[in-house]
């Protein structure tokens, strides 16, 4: 059952599947599909560098956005890669609230700093930032039903929705990564900068919950158009459940729940299908190995 819940409504269920995450094995947590010989063998090329070549294309799309909404302008070039691909979109956003501005320029702050340190780790196998089209947001927007013009830039509750639609991603794509990393520095980096991220995270929707009953129910209508594209699996959640307050997204033992890089694909490649590379906020596609839906 898809997650329908607004502010408004009071009959929802708790997810089933998210009570079934302790049951995903090591392998179904990063690519949960393997039907073949090929397919098995494939996964298990996969390398800590890919893995974290795969967060540092998640990265510089989160940095970017921030960056260009509470100051005007991207990524210096240093931090972009020796061939960059171009940013489409993004400017400063009108604030109104100074405490809700310092909020989002710690998280840029933090994004930035996330950017660098993969660049640090990775050295000469870090990719460079893929192509981003910051006015993805506008068709992610219209997909769950906000509007065919929506603006990330053009309000703080805007500017907010389009974060939850990343962090809340991102929070579960690192969960979903972690059992097959296997350097243990690499691990802790990573259960690091996964915390991070969910302290962004229950920070923008705590925000969102706040500011009414119009960002709560448009933050669970985002909710719902990333469900419909990660896969059959009711796994998301609103910031209304049940007709309260739903800060945190988990299961029934408090435990996030994770996305597979395929299922991260295909939300921020806004496909609903396999076999996709490229699209929505990454129109050239990823950099890396991992970059198909």
């Amino acid at each position: 059952m898809r997650n329908n819940c607004t502010y408004s409504r009071i009959d929802c269920s708790r997810r089933s599947a998210l009570k079934r995450i302790a049951l995903l094995s090591t392998i179904a947590a990063f690519q949960p599909s393997i039907a073949s010989a090929q397919e098995k063998k494939a996964a298990a090329k996969i390398t800590d560098e890919d893995i974290f070549n795969f967060a540092l294309n998640l990265e510089s799309l989160e940095t970017e956005y921030y960056l260009r909404g509470t100051t005007g302008k991207g990524m210096d070039d240093a931090d972009a890669g020796s061939n960059p691909g171009a940013v489409t979109g993004g400017k400063m956003v009108p604030w109104q609230d100074d405490d809700l501005r310092q909020f989002m320029e710690e998280v840029a702050a933090n994004e930035l700093a996330h950017v660098r340190f993969y660049r640090k780790t990775l050295g000469k196998q870090a990719v460079s930032r893929p192509a981003i089209d910051l006015t993805g947001f506008t068709a992610a927007a219209k997909a769950a039903g906000l509007g065919d013009n929506f603006d990330p830039f053009a309000s703080e509750m805007n500017f907010f929705l389009g974060g939850m639609l990343m962090e809340d991603v991102g929070v579960t794509a690192y969960h979903g990564a972690a059992p097959l990393i296997s350097n243990k520095k690499f691990l802790d980096a990573a259960a690091g900068i996964l915390a991070v991220e969910a302290y962004h995270m229950g920070m923008a929707r705590s925000v969102l919950y706040r500011m009414g009953p119009e960002a709560r129910e448009a933050a669970n209508a985002l909710s719902d158009a990333r469900d419909k594209l990660d896969g059959s699996e009711d796994l998301d959640q609103g910031i209304v459940l049940d007709g309260k307050a739903n800060i945190v997204p988990s299961s029934a033992d408090g435990i996030a729940f994770s996305r597979t890089p395929q299922q991260v694909l295909r939300i921020v490649y806004l496909a609903d299908n396999a076999g996709v590379s490229s699209g929505g906020l990454f129109p050239n596609g990823m950099n890396g190995t991992i970059k198909t839906t």
